[in-house]
């Protein structure tokens, strides 16, 4: 199955789980797995939040930023890929100067 992100209609979440100004997304979901190609503007971020039933991957395609996982901080940028594990805290935060662009997946359970 090919997915169009290039197709899809993009969503902004305003302030998305307490982050800063909005997630801008194009969201794939098919009740297994919620796969999203998200962008942060410069000053946006995502709350912090656990993952209580599944983990998270989001490999970094431009910009720059940091995501706090587990009280670590990481910087992220392109060709990285930050994990969150079942039953971590994490958040994402643009601190650059461009959009930070990226692809998630959420498996479902």
């Amino acid at each position: 199955m090919i997915l169009d992100f290039s197709s899809m209609q993009e969503t902004a979440l305003e302030h998305f789980n307490g982050g800063e100004k909005a997630l801008c997304a194009k969201i794939f979901n098919d009740g297994s797995n919620k796969i999203l190609r998200g962008r942060l503007e410069p000053g946006a971020s995502i709350g912090l939040h656990t993952h209580e039933t599944s983990s998270e991957t989001i490999f970094f395609l431009s910009g720059t930023g940091y995501a706090l996982c587990g009280g670590e901080r990481e910087p992220v940028g392109p060709g990285l890929c930050h994990y969150c594990p079942k039953g971590t805290a994490h958040t994402l935060i643009n601190d650059g100067q461009e959009d930070l662009v990226f692809f998630a997946v959420v498996p479902q359970q």
